[in-house]
C-alpha cells in the first residue's frame, strides 16, 4: 500500500493546516512531533493529487519534503489494539552489497523481535520510491519506555544485529509523540 510521509523540519503542524493541504482531506492522517527537537512528520494513507500537494508545499512550507512510500511488512505487535501514543522511526540507506543481509535480518529477526516487545502496538517497514534514505521502520509503541526496555535491547543486541548494523548510512533515529486528531497544537 502507498502512502506518503511529510517530513516539516523545524515546524510544529496542526491537523487543521494539514487538511488544508490539496488532497490530504479528512480521512487517514497522522500527525507526529519529535519528542526532542522541533520536527513534524505527517503520514497520510493514499494521498490524492500528490503533484498538487507537493507545489502546496513547497509555496506553504518550503522546507517540508514529501516522501512516497511503499509499506513492505506490517507485523501486529505484542500490544496490538492499545493506544500508541509514541511513534519511533529510523530511517536509513545501507551499503552497496548488504541489502540483503539487511532485509533478511529486518524480516526474519529485527522488525518480528520488536513487535514482540512488550509495548509495542505496530512494527512496520517502508520502501521509499525515489531518494534517500531509502528505507524506514516505524514502531507504534504504548509507552515511550517501551523503547530501550530491557526485551527492546535484547533485539538490538544479536549477533546478528551487530554485523548488520555497521552497514546503515545517512540513518537518522527519532522518537515522535503522536497528536491526537482532536488536538490542534
Amino acid at each position: 500500500m502507498e502512502q506518503m510521509l511529510i517530513k516539516f523540519p523545524e515546524e510544529t503542524i496542526t491537523h487543521a493546516a494539514l487538511r488544508a493541504l490539496p488532497g490530504v482531506g479528512q480521512g487517514d492522517a497522522w500527525i507526529y512531533q519529535a519528542a526532542d527537537h522541533l520536527e513534524t512528520y505527517a503520514l497520510l494513507a493514499r494521498p490524492a493529487g500528490a503533484a498538487a500537494l507537493r507545489a502546496a508545499l513547497q509555496a506553504r512550507h518550503p522546507r517540508a519534503h514529501a516522501v512516497a512510500l511503499d509499506l513492505t511488512t506490517d507485523v501486529a505487535g505484542q500490544a496490538a489494539g492499545q493506544p500508541a501514543p509514541w511513534f519511533y522511526v529510523v530511517e536509513t540507506d545501507i551499503k552497496q552489497g548488504a541489502e540483503a543481509d539487511f532485509d533478511r535480518w529486518y524480516e526474519e529477526e529485527h522488525l518480528p523481535g520488536l513487535a514482540a516487545v512488550p509495548g509495542t502496538v505496530r512494527a512496520r517497514r517502508y520502501l521509499a520510491k525515489e531518494g534517500s534514505p531509502r528505507y524506514y521502520a516505524c514502531y507504534d509503541l504504548a509507552s515511550r519506555e517501551t523503547f530501550g526496555s530491557p526485551p527492546w535491547l535484547a533485539v538490538r543486541g544479536t549477533d546478528w544485529s551487530s554485523r548488520v548494523r555497521p552497514n546503515f548510512i545517512n540513518t537518522k533515529r527519532t522518537m515522535f509523540h503522536a497528536v491526537p486528531a482532536n488536538q490542534e497544537t
